[in-house]
């Protein structure tokens, strides 16, 4: 227990004068934890609650037959973008039948999706952004624009995406087979705060 200073008295508080005699009272302390669920827009009243990271990938049909040269839009199932609202980094993976060099680049999702309050969008055009620390200077530069990884045949192919893709509301990955061959092409991707 401590001690906290009473400013007044029950008696004060009726207006009886008097002296007190000890103007101090116990006061319990206890220290409670408190969890943060979410939070109240101040505007609208509408509750949100916190975001966590993906705990598991979430894995999208399989492309099939993908010939060399030729591109495919993941995800492509439902749901067939990436929302990245509330996101900072994101993992994504493919896993081709035929081993060899794949581009990767992130574009605009499809245009039946808004982006926020906007529709329609100009789907499947790279994205485009500023200010990331690997992008030289002020001008826009493509979000992710990667023309070849070497990827393992019928293993899961994991790539990290730090900061580049944060909060984008509407999103694909275009991926090219540039491996020599057709290929089936799976994709899966997680997201983490």
């Amino acid at each position: 227990m401590a001690k906290d200073f009473a400013p007044w008295s029950a008696e004060t508080a009726e207006g009886i004068k008097t002296d007190p005699v000890d103007s101090n009272i116990d006061v319990k302390q206890q220290v409670v934890p408190a969890l943060t669920v979410g939070t109240i827009n101040a505007k609208t009243g509408e509750w949100t609650g916190v975001i966590e990271s993906d705990q598991d990938f979430l894995i999208d049909a399989t492309h099939e037959a993908v010939a060399n040269g030729a591109d495919v839009l993941s995800p492509q199932s439902q749901p067939d973008r990436i929302d990245m609202t509330g996101y900072s980094d994101l993992m994504i993976a493919i896993k081709p039948s035929n081993g060899g060099n794949y581009a990767i680049t992130a574009v605009m999702g499809p245009e039946t999706n808004y982006f926020a309050n906007l529709a329609p969008v100009a789907a499947a055009r790279a994205l485009r952004g500023g200010g990331f620390p690997a992008m030289s200077g002020d001008d826009m530069d493509n979000v992710l624009l990667d023309a070849g990884e070497d990827c393992q045949s019928n293993l899961w192919n994991i790539f990290i995406i730090n900061q580049r893709v944060k909060g984008q509301k509407n999103m694909q990955f275009k991926i090219t087979n540039n491996s020599g061959g057709n290929s089936n092409i799976d994709f899966a991707y997680l997201r983490m705060v």
